[in-house]
């Protein structure tokens, strides 16, 4: 059994881990590290919770941690529990420099501790349905690939830290950046060069709530798009080849679920989990075969976790390595810093 203690109980905690977790086979959610309140004793009254990092470790059972905090406390959070021995998981992104992430990579390569970053996007169901599309290559060669996350959203969160200019790695850019950049990376590979902009669609935003970042290849640039004014949502995904196109509107239904009173709490998520209406399937055109619906896989965050749980046990591999972590880092910073210098970045550049 793979004991765990849940840093941080705010959405992150409450939506995307702390549920995730508890689906798992082998994986018990132990602890959770709640400073102030009484949310995490109300949901799970049967959970140990702790007032401080060290009370969480005092506890040798726990050999997982799990850092869903706001990002300027990630890198001290996993510091300090790779120092006291534990395996870590940190939600994205990793840190807010790239120096923080390299520092964080050698201790738990010093210690012989794991160490990955929440990269659960690659467990939606449209990502594994492309990864097939593009492997059978069925498409031919890609020219293009587009995705987006449209939402609408008038109205600024007062008080929310990832809307204020002062705290280290606030923006959207830094929010759904990771997802869309590691999802790339994953397909493609390293691009040549980054070229982005982050931007304010509302008046009122005081930190980025909108981008476009560019990841060019050779014959290939994959755009990745966010946008917060987005009433009628465009193509979640876009990828054109030389043999023909794959649109999909709508997105995975996973997060609007587990952001739902509806969350599922305990190993039994139902044979429905993570299935799509056939009404948001995507549309595949080829040039010499017709145009069909093509069924969406099945969607499961758990197998995250149960990635994570066997990589622990020496059963498996780890599949978000830390050097795929560093990875997503440089790209995401490199867009930042296109963005900031108007230009068009190099990947070999310095990311900061």
């Amino acid at each position: 059994m793979v004991r765990v203690g849940l840093i941080g109980f705010g959405l992150a905690g409450q939506a995307f881990h702390a549920p995730v977790i508890r689906g798992v086979q082998g994986m018990e959610l132990a602890c959770i590290l709640e400073r102030h309140g009484s949310n995490a004793k109300q949901k799970y009254p049967e959970v140990r919770v702790a007032r401080t990092l060290d009370e969480m470790l005092s506890d040798k059972s726990i050999n997982l941690c799990v850092v869903a905090t706001p990002n300027d406390s990630h890198y001290s959070y996993t510091k300090a529990c790779l120092e006291a021995g534990r395996d870590v998981v940190v939600d994205k992104p990793f840190t807010p420099t790239m120096a923080e992430a390299e520092q964080l990579v050698r201790i738990a390569a010093d210690r012989g501790r794991l160490v990955t970053v929440y990269q659960d996007r690659r467990w939606d169901g449209e990502f594994a349905t492309i990864k097939e599309l593009l492997k059978s290559r069925t498409l031919g060669a890609v020219a293009e690939y587009e995705a987006r996350f449209d939402r609408f959203r008038i109205e600024s969160k007062p008080g929310a830290w990832r809307e204020k200019p002062d705290h280290p790695a606030a923006g959207v850019l830094w929010d759904l950046g990771p997802h869309l950049i590691d999802q790339a990376l994953v397909l493609f590979g390293t691009p040549e060069t980054i070229w982005a902009t982050a931007f304010c669609q509302r008046p009122t935003s005081q930190v980025d709530d909108s981008f476009d970042v560019h990841m060019e290849y050779p014959h290939l640039r994959a755009t990745l798009r966010a946008r917060i004014i987005a009433y009628a949502p465009g193509p979640h995904l876009l990828i054109h080849g030389t043999e023909g196109t794959f649109i999909k509107y709508g997105m995975d239904p996973q997060e609007e679920i587990l952001r739902s009173p509806n969350c599922p709490d305990g190993p039994d998520w139902g044979a429905d989990w993570g299935v799509e209406t056939e009404d948001r399937w995507g549309t595949l055109s080829l040039v010499n075969g017709g145009t069909r619906k093509v069924k969406t896989d099945r969607g499961d965050y758990r197998g995250y976790y149960a990635n994570v749980r066997d990589a622990i046990e020496k059963k498996a591999p780890l599949d978000v390595t830390p050097e795929q972590a560093l990875r997503t880092m440089r790209a995401l910073l490199l867009a930042h810093k296109s963005s900031r210098e108007g230009r068009r970045v190099r990947w070999t550049e310095a990311p900061e």
